[in-house]
């Protein structure tokens, strides 16, 4: 049973400035949520127990939403605000643990995710990108357990990936596949992975958007990884040297996706979380319609 995901959040946020210069861009909101909120929630609704921040000093922030803030729960207790109260209490369940570690120094993706190694051991586990966020409004179940559950039975790591249109292939990690593009919800296995092809040489349009479950194996040869593209330990490299002895599939996403490491992305992203808002979401289609007469 898979029980451990893996958040990288001690990038810089460079693509979020000015808005990330002096707040995580992590904790930047999508309505009345930060983004790792989205994320977390994501990782629990598919069973994950424990979550593994590889975090940065100047994170803390992060790590302070999701622990006990007792000052302002008495607060909120003290002026009747019971229904925030609660809100506040249950931003993860009571059995689902927020574990943090630090990355040192930006060595890249890979070497992230090797910082956690000392607390995911040799279990297979979940690395998930902030930056995306993963919709499975309307699915039975999410992406995220769906691909679980390909592994389970296949015993496949899985990557996960959406298909784009053929002329923005290029602006992503690509992968090739064995055989015919797999349909939304099902994988397929791989034969390579190219980071941001050329135009027209791309191996197909399934691109890899942020979410892999991958073998405990993964960290040995994340150690022997020599640094790539950037001078960074490339995660995508020892994803590679993996596929050598074990076999790599691509789960190929049903649900929706949205880049909030972008600008357009997280206004999308707003756009459709917004709508559909319990306590929001009529208030804000009023808003929208207004704003389109004018």
């Amino acid at each position: 049973m898979i029980r451990k995901a893996v958040l990288p959040v001690a990038g810089l946020g460079t693509r979020c400035l000015p808005a990330s210069k002096a707040i995580p861009k992590e904790m930047i909101t999508i309505v009345d949520k930060p983004v790792i909120q989205y994320v977390v929630e994501e990782a629990v609704a598919a069973g994950i127990k424990e979550i593994v921040l590889v975090t940065h000093s100047s994170k803390n922030a992060i790590e302070n939403h999701f622990d006990k803030h007792f000052e302002l729960e008495t607060t909120l207790e003290a002026k009747g605000k019971f229904e925030l109260l609660e809100e506040l209490r249950h931003i993860i369940p009571d059995d689902v643990k927020i574990i943090s570690v630090r990355q040192p120094e930006p060595l890249g993706l890979g070497h992230a995710v090797l910082c956690a190694k000392p607390i995911v051991g040799d279990e297979p586990f979940l690395v998930m990108l902030p930056d995306v966020l993963v919709d499975g409004e309307g699915l039975e179940k999410n992406d995220l357990a769906r691909m679980m559950e390909a592994y389970e039975a296949t015993n496949a790591a899985q990557i996960m990936v959406e298909n784009v249109p053929q002329e923005m292939a290029y602006k992503y990690g690509i992968v090739a596949i064995d055989g015919e593009t797999p349909e939304a919800g099902k994988s397929a296995m791989i034969s390579g992975m190219v980071e941001k092809p050329a135009p027209g040489t791309e191996p197909s349009t399934l691109a890899v958007i942020g979410r892999y479950l991958l073998p405990g194996r993964i960290f040995e040869l994340l150690e022997n990884t020599p640094p790539g593209a950037g001078g960074e330990i490339q995660l995508t490299d020892a994803i590679d040297t993996l596929r050598d002895d074990k076999a790599v599939a691509a789960y190929r996403m049903a649900g929706d996706t949205y880049d909030c490491g972008h600008q357009l992305g997280y206004l999308e992203a707003t756009i459709s979380f917004a709508k559909r808002h319990p306590k929001f979401g009529e208030g804000f289609r009023e808003l929208m319609t207004r704003y389109q007469e004018k």
